[in-house]
């Protein structure tokens, strides 16, 4: 899988990577303008969000050159067999995914591998030759419930890589683990895991 992965990055050494964000329902999501800016200076980037993080996701104060994605686009432009499928394109465009936040809801799904928007599409969907990163965030009891646990080992047998929430004081009052990760953290770890994989291959070293 890193050989494939290596080839991947090689593919890109002429280009800026291509990176895929995607919010999920979480308060967490008001942070998801920050998150673009962090990436598009240093990467083309496309974006999704659920239908439950829009309420959240500050749409106007998103970086110009991005495009957002929502359910309503999935299939507002198919219309016979042979057009593409916005799932299917996102999916082979990107170079990485990055979900961020990821609610509990969401993370429920993937490990169910249920699919039934276009955030959860593309994962289900996905070819995971290529990284795919989650940065959960929710309430401290359901980060320490036992179905969290299990569904993490789920999304790390598949290859998912997860960025840790922070402990802190939480948008509903509570004091724990289950903040996410500030945007820069989940920028830095994913330029630092992308140029580690370039310079592996310009050392042609796997």
């Amino acid at each position: 899988m890193e050989a494939e992965i290596n080839m991947q990055v090689d593919d890109a050494v002429t280009r800026k990577p291509r990176i895929l964000l995607a919010a999920s329902g979480s308060v967490a999501a008001i942070k998801f303008s920050n998150l673009c800016y962090c990436f598009s200076e240093w990467a083309e980037v496309k974006a999704v969000a659920s239908k439950s993080s829009l309420n959240f996701v500050d749409k106007p104060s998103l970086p110009q050159n991005v495009t957002l994605y929502t359910d309503e686009d999935e299939w507002s432009s198919w219309n016979k067999i042979g057009d593409p499928v916005l799932h299917i394109e996102l999916r082979r465009w990107a170079d990485v995914m990055i979900i961020a936040p990821l609610s509990a809801n969401t993370l429920g799904k993937i490990s169910g591998g249920l699919c039934d928007n276009l955030l959860t599409c593309i994962v289900r969907a996905w070819d995971y030759s290529k990284p795919l990163f989650v940065a959960p965030a929710m309430n401290t009891l359901m980060w320490n419930n036992p179905f969290t646990e299990r569904h993490l080992v789920l999304l790390d047998e598949l290859g998912i890589t997860l960025i840790p929430p922070n402990k802190k004081k939480l948008a509903c009052g509570d004091y724990g683990n289950g903040a996410m990760a500030e945007p820069s953290l989940i920028y830095s770890t994913v330029r630092l895991f992308w140029e580690s994989q370039a310079h592996k291959q310009s050392d042609g070293t796997s």
